[in-house]
């Protein structure tokens, strides 16, 4: 069986970090992050806002991201091992179509891509309000640092678009609060996770 999971949401919401946890303690599971899909710098445009376009859909390369979600789905032993993951040991004696592959699809615009919206077995959406999220962001270092205004004007007025859009897709998204404590975000995703995969056997 093949179960792919999408994690989306705000910025700083916690999204790799419920990620990792995941990827520990699910068998034969593989992750794509978004993040690895950005365009180099060069290509990202310039917006009315006066903001480099970091937070918008295409300053990914959103068709490389698809595909290798798909070729997951053609073969998911196959990325795995590409991917330096070895199989669970029940892997090696049980029926390929009996054993259980998982994939997670970690990224904040998941949902705002047509393509990619059928993929997903399990949708998770984490949230933080505005005063949480600025303050995780002002804390993180990014490569690129964040020039002063860029929260106000571009950040966040590009989530809550992107949210909308999203509450749209007509995806059954479930949203996970990320002001809990990060045992009990991996938690409640996990054992919904693992309900999920029951019901599917």
């Amino acid at each position: 069986m093949k179960y792919i999971i999408g994690i989306g949401g705000v910025t700083n919401g916690g999204k790799t970090t419920l990620t990792n946890k995941l990827i520990k303690t699910l068998p034969n599971c593989c992750v794509v992050h978004q993040d690895d899909f950005f365009k180099k710098p060069d290509q990202i445009e310039v917006g009315e806002d006066g903001f480099t376009q970091w937070d918008v859909i295409t300053a990914m390369d959103m068709e490389a991201m698809t595909n290798t979600v798909r070729s997951w789905i053609e073969n998911p032993v196959k990325f795995a091992r590409s991917h330096g993951v070895s199989p669970s040991p029940a892997s090696d004696v049980a029926e390929p179509d009996e054993q259980t592959h998982i994939l997670i699809v970690e990224g904040f615009l998941l949902y705002n891509y047509p393509p990619l919206l059928d993929v997903f077995d399990k949708s998770y959406c984490i949230t933080i309000p505005y005063e949480e999220c600025k303050r995780r962001r002002s804390t993180r270092q990014y490569t690129v640092p964040d020039p002063p205004g860029l929260f106000d004007g571009h950040v966040w007025p590009m989530y809550l678009k992107h949210r909308r859009e999203m509450e749209r897709s007509g995806l059954n998204i479930q949203c996970l609060d990320g002001l809990k404590s990060k045992e009990e975000i991996y938690n409640q995703a996990y054992e919904d996770i693992q309900n999920n995969l029951l019901n599917r056997l």
